[in-house]
């Protein structure tokens, strides 16, 4: 959902609560080049002039957004392929007992495209141990646990009412604590490794 903020015009990609919840906002932090804003626009700018796409740049979301709290859970949102940066995602946990992704994943059509975000969203539940939730208007709606693994999901471009229980978790993984600095501490003590058997090599040649 589009939203706007009083005077200063700024437009916002948002997800809403409704109902007994309270009234409660998500804005959208990373925004997609092209589809949501014009990077570098006193040079690409010209493109969409002579293409006359009547876009306007979004605003983007503060990064750490509080979970939302709905149905006795705290829902961390995430839009469309925010879900790919999990260091991102990260920001709403330990706090968050529930994942939740909402996605216009249309622009893909009957490829591949849905289904690699739908494997995405598991490498983002393994990581944190929590139950992703996918809302899709075209596919794929499912239902994920917190091992990654997918327990229902819809079919692609049919509508569909998916039911089915979730839990919610707490605590934190090694991913939520360290995120993926622990990844790229190891790649880079690799590296060194490597520089160290390659200089010593080079000596006894010498």
């Amino acid at each position: 959902m589009i939203e706007t903020e009083g005077s200063s015009g700024d437009y916002y990609n948002s997800m809403f609560s409704f109902g007994t919840s309270s009234e409660q906002t998500y804005r959208k932090f990373h925004l997609l080049p092209f589809g949501e804003f014009i990077p570098l626009k006193p040079m690409f700018g010209w493109i969409i002039n002579m293409l006359k796409i009547p876009l306007t740049d979004f605003s983007r979301g503060e990064l750490s957004q509080k979970p939302m709290s709905l149905a006795g859970q705290s829902v961390a949102i995430n839009i469309c392929y925010e879900d790919a940066f999990g260091e991102e995602l990260i920001y709403q946990l330990p706090q968050a007992t529930l994942l939740a992704n909402v996605s216009n994943d249309a622009w893909f059509g009957r490829s591949i495209g849905p289904h690699q975000h739908l494997q995405i969203s598991q490498m983002r539940a393994l990581e944190t141990g929590r139950y992703m939730l996918r809302a899709t208007n075209t596919g794929v709606s499912a239902i994920i646990n917190e091992r990654g693994v997918v327990l229902q999901q819809a079919d692609v471009f049919k509508a569909t009412a998916l039911n089915g229980l979730v839990q919610g978790y707490t605590g934190a993984t090694p991913y939520v604590r360290f995120g993926n600095s622990l990844v790229l501490g190891f790649v880079w003590l690799f590296l060194f490794i490597c520089l160290i058997q390659i200089f010593r090599g080079r000596r006894k040649t010498l």
